[in-house]
């Protein structure tokens, strides 16, 4: 019988899980990060070797995959791809987003759901790590089609969730309007109410300010970050990616913290407004990106700013960066041009913007870094706080709950200073990897080898 190694090294670590999940980038890449940080640390505590935590917690618990048929407005049969990711369910029952967009696929799935295990792990609440969705997009669709679709994917999901078992969220493509379909759907299949999804409406167990917890949570980060700095949000220029829930909530709070957002971005390009956003024109966006959904060129036709075409907005002057688009959005060139341009700090909105190579320049540049495991954790924070509203069947109020994700934040930024002290500064990347494995780590440890 051949001895187990009394250590890990990376390159072998990752030639097995390559080999293992063939030809899937994102969470290639996902893993790797988080792996580089918890090696040394796995090395210096065999324990962690000998039960081989860190290879079961890069596989899933398990993969679901189905076929979802429904029918469009013109009686066509229509058929699409379902999966649900359940990674990890070591400190409570799997949790995480549903995406529903026409990228959607198992390496995207797996890496959503491993960044998630972290994530969770960080807020300090009792959930475990999945997710899960489909290759429908649910653009241009109408909303009998839409709702046609959810029900469909209900009908086979509702055999792998539950409160207590795996409860779903939104995600891309997944808002208020999906949940709704899905929760009725499962309403009626299990013949009772419980809280098996998170980010439902507010008159059937929704949380108030769960639509804006991703986006408020990102700045809440940033704002410890430079806190512990001695230094403050108060007239910092800002760019913000995307235009979406996360960005626009990210730059509402940004604006009340006294920053001041200069750009915002959506597939067509991004608009800058060299005076900033206020509290009109960011409404503005948000009305412009609801249904139907239009384009950031009306906004600066309407406000009279320069829009630029198919580009992304980090070729500006700003302090910080608040990247809240999508995984991959920032590579090396223009983490260099944020860096060259006098930017001091990134606070992640969306799960992974930045590639390996801009993280790395980053990390070299010594700025203010908030992985997005760490920075944009708000969102799934407020669903668990959903969770504990529905199992007790009461609701908090608005002012109570934004409380309680500040204090959330503001503890995920010291479990990031517990982990990450390096000499005279914060390793922010570090700190979030080992601050989440420790604990998901340690309770794999006392439930021995299942």
């Amino acid at each position: 019988m051949l001895a187990r190694s009394n250590s890990l090294n990376i390159d072998e670590f990752m030639q097995g899980l390559i080999k293992r999940n063939p030809d899937e980038t994102e969470f290639h890449q996902a893993v790797e990060e988080v792996a580089t940080s918890v090696i040394p640390y796995i090395n210096e505590n065999p324990k962690y070797i000998e039960h081989q935590i860190l290879e079961r917690l890069t596989e899933p618990d398990r993969t679901i995959i189905f076929r979802v048929c429904w029918e469009d407005d013109e009686g066509n049969i229509r058929t699409n791809r379902g999966y649900r990711v359940q990674f990890n369910n070591a400190i409570g029952p799997y949790k995480g987003g549903l995406r529903f967009h026409p990228s959607v696929n198992l390496s995207i799935l797996k890496f959503l759901g491993f960044e998630q295990t972290f994530k969770n792990s960080l807020t300090t609440l009792p959930m475990g790590s999945g997710k899960g969705g489909a290759d429908f997009n649910p653009k241009e669709k109408s909303e009998r089609e839409v709702m046609r679709f959810c029900q469909a994917f209900m009908t086979e999901l509702s055999k792998h969730i539950g409160e207590h078992r795996d409860v779903p969220a939104g995600d891309i493509g997944v808002g208020s309007r999906e949940i709704s379909f899905m929760f009725g759907k499962y309403k009626q299949l299990k013949n009772e109410f419980t809280g098996a999804l998170t980010g439902k409406a507010l008159e059937f167990g929704g949380s108030l300010i769960r639509k804006e917890a991703t986006g408020y949570g990102c700045a809440y980060f940033m704002e410890e970050m430079l806190k512990h700095k001695g230094d403050t949000l108060d007239g910092k220029i800002c760019l913000v990616s995307g235009s979406g829930n996360v960005a626009q909530f990210a730059a509402q709070k940004i604006i009340q913290l006294g920053g001041k957002v200069i750009a915002m971005s959506d597939t067509t390009g991004f608009v800058h407004d060299p005076d900033g956003l206020n509290e009109e024109k960011l409404e503005y966006i948000i009305e412009l990106k609801t249904h139907p959904r239009g384009k950031l060129s009306e906004f600066a036709d309407e406000y009279k700013c320069k829009f630029h075409k198919d580009k992304s907005p980090w070729s500006l002057k700003a302090d910080l960066a608040f990247p809240c688009a999508t995984q991959n959005e920032i590579d090396e060139a223009d983490a260099k041009l944020l860096i060259k341009n006098g930017c001091i700090g990134i606070s992640e909105g969306a799960n992974m913007p930045s590639t390996k190579a801009a993280v790395e320049v980053f990390r070299e540049a010594e700025i203010l870094f908030g992985p997005s495991k760490a920075a944009n954790a708000g969102g799934v924070a407020v669903s668990g706080l959903e969770m504990t509203q529905n199992s007790i069947r009461m609701a908090w109020h608005r002012d109570e709950l934004e409380e309680r994700l500040k204090k959330i934040m503001q503890s995920i930024h010291q479990q990031c200073i517990n982990y990450g002290v390096e000499k005279d500064r914060i390793d922010y990347l570090k700190g979030a990897n080992l601050a989440g494995f420790v604990k998901v780590a340690n309770a794999m440890l006392a439930y021995g080898v299942i």
